[in-house]
């Protein structure tokens, strides 16, 4: 397995998992992840999953200032209907680090580790996403602009001759040059950027 090599240049993020220090799969419960991971989960690499996880991880870093964020003890808020454009992508990313899920993850053992009902759609917030620490309540909006990294003049036209089949070899491969050059723009150069991922207050309540 090959990755881009500006991959592992990206913000990399370590949580204390508690059911993980539990349970004895990580040293300590500390468990640490990079973008690879997300491209893992999401089986591939674009603005969308690269968005999803500064998002994330910049809000989890406003959150905990100073201390490691706790996974499995964060609620995630996403916008957007789970099936409207790229939420679904999105809220996989933000659920791979937080360990928030719909009804669907671990439900715990007597009582503890539950992490169930901590992920919800369809959210009245401004933010592109929200996520709020179950235990201090405190909470933050996070919206992506992606249009901070621009798309390279070139690629809607190489996009529309790959879906036309009409692409040559040497076309498909400026065009993945491209696509993932922008990637390395935000994940990279453009990590801190306030811009790119604004973050703003949440109180945890619908259009606050």
């Amino acid at each position: 397995m090959t990755f881009p090599s500006f991959y592992d240049a990206g913000p990399r993020l370590v949580v204390f998992d508690p059911l993980s220090a539990f349970l004895g799969a990580a040293e300590d419960g500390l468990l640490e992840y990079g973008y690879a991971d997300a491209v893992r989960l999401a089986g591939h690499s674009c603005p969308t999953v690269a968005g999803a996880y500064l998002m994330t991880i910049r809000s989890l870093e406003r959150l905990y200032p100073d201390q490691v964020p706790e996974r499995g003890a964060v609620a995630v808020s996403v916008h957007e209907a789970a099936d409207d454009g790229v939420a679904g992508v999105m809220a996989s990313v933000a659920t791979l680090l937080t360990g928030a899920t719909e009804n669907t993850g671990f439900k715990g053992i007597a009582g503890r580790f539950d992490r169930r009902n901590l992920l919800s759609f369809g959210v009245g917030i401004q933010g592109t996403m929200a996520f709020v620490r179950m235990d201090t309540g405190a909470g933050v909006q996070a919206t992506l602009d992606s249009g901070v990294v621009p798309v390279d003049p070139a690629m809607p036209g190489l996009l529309q001759r790959l879906l036309s089949q009409a692409a040559s070899p040497d076309e498909a491969a400026q065009f993945r040059i491209l696509w993932q050059e922008r990637v390395r723009r935000m994940l990279v150069d453009h990590a801190d950027d306030p811009r790119l991922v604004r973050l703003a207050s949440w109180n945890g309540r619908p259009d606050a």
